[in-house]
């Protein structure tokens, strides 16, 4: 039998590997977008919650980072009132002006980066480039679905709820649809 002290030090190893692969996954589609133009992804490379935006917004595009915002700071609230995995990884979807098969394609290896298990489209765009990324048909906001195995939902929009009180119960009512994931512990 093994020693305790072996096991989590392998566990300690196969973690640093696995987050090593992750980071220079997530470097490769960062590198699609460019060297100094884009909006950089941020958080637990190794993520269970997924959260894409489109367009960057001010905050974002000041800090250089994906939700360094107000939205940032909501998106966290929100996910942690539903009990939600606090391991979150962010990007934004539109950093610059890419064409948009370079756009998905870049997408589409974020997401295979972070291989989140929940991945949560903050605004149509998200939405729309994450769905497309991976061939798939539009969805309602605040439909829970999966897309490739990982469970998807898309809201109208985190950022412009911020300034809009109805918009922003609509959004809290489309995040609700994760709440049997945090029930179930996935």
């Amino acid at each position: 039998m093994k020693d305790p002290a072996d096991i989590t030090d392998e566990a300690e190893r196969l973690d640093a590997l696995f987050r090593a692969k992750a980071r220079a996954e997530i470097a490769a589609a960062e590198a699609l977008a460019g060297d100094e133009s884009a909006v950089r992804g941020q958080g637990d490379e190794l993520a269970d919650v997924l959260l894409a935006k489109g367009v960057p917004g001010p905050g974002d595009l000041d800090a250089g980072r994906a939700l360094a915002g107000a939205d940032g700071e909501a998106a966290g609230k929100a996910l942690d009132a539903l009990g939600i995995a606090p391991a979150r990884f962010a990007f934004c979807t539109r950093t610059i002006d890419l064409p948009e098969s370079a756009r998905l394609e870049r997408t589409r290896l974020m997401v295979e980066a972070v291989d989140p298990r929940i991945i949560v489209a903050l605004d149509p765009l998200a939405a729309e480039d994450l769905l497309n990324a991976y061939d798939c048909k539009p969805v309602p906001a605040g439909t829970l679905t999966r897309v490739r195995g990982r469970a998807f939902v898309a809201l109208e929009g985190l950022e412009a709820s911020l300034s809009d009180e109805a918009l922003k119960r609509r959004v809290w009512r489309q995040l609700k649809a994760l709440g049997p994931l945090a029930e179930a512990g996935e």
